[in-house]
């Protein structure tokens, strides 16, 4: 599925109503594109969307940041960008196994991956358009994002 964003109000409701198909579900979101894509101001507005109180910023070098949605369950935030090379487990399913995770550079951490994600490609363009595109990888997730149509 592919979505056309032409400002920033628009990657504000591109992430509002992601949040309201995945809210009280537990799923992993993965995030791709290049260095200043918008990937963290998407999940900045999908965590306010959630009901995220905290201000919501890149965990870089934290490589991970939990916040409490509304409904008391986490949001997960991982950037993996940090972790290329790196062979070990990291104990990210524990992560997974909760709440919504929301994670950057996710190609870095492939193996560690719950099979059924959504994965979302931001592709920029000029000024503050983008491409998204949006690939589910099983029942869950191709459940949401059927609902994305709605």
């Amino acid at each position: 599925m592919k979505i056309a964003i032409h400002s920033l109000k628009d990657t504000q409701e591109f992430a509002q109503k992601m949040a309201n198909l995945c809210k009280d579900k537990q799923i992993v979101i993965t995030l791709d594109g290049d260095l200043g894509a918008g990937k963290t101001t998407w999940t900045k507005s999908f965590g306010k969307a959630l009901g995220v109180k905290d201000v919501i910023n890149s965990p870089t070098f934290t490589i991970l940041k939990s916040y409490t949605m509304e409904n008391g369950k986490p949001l997960h935030h991982i950037d993996a960008y940090r972790l290329e090379g790196v062979s070990q487990d990291l104990g990210f399913e524990e992560c997974f196994d909760e709440g919504i995770s929301v994670v950057e550079w996710a190609d870095f951490i492939k193996e560690q991956l719950p099979k059924d994600h959504i994965s979302i490609s931001i592709e920029e363009g000029i000024d503050e358009e983008r491409m998204i595109t949006m690939v589910s990888t099983g029942p869950l997730s191709s459940s949401i994002l059927e609902g994305y149509h709605d």
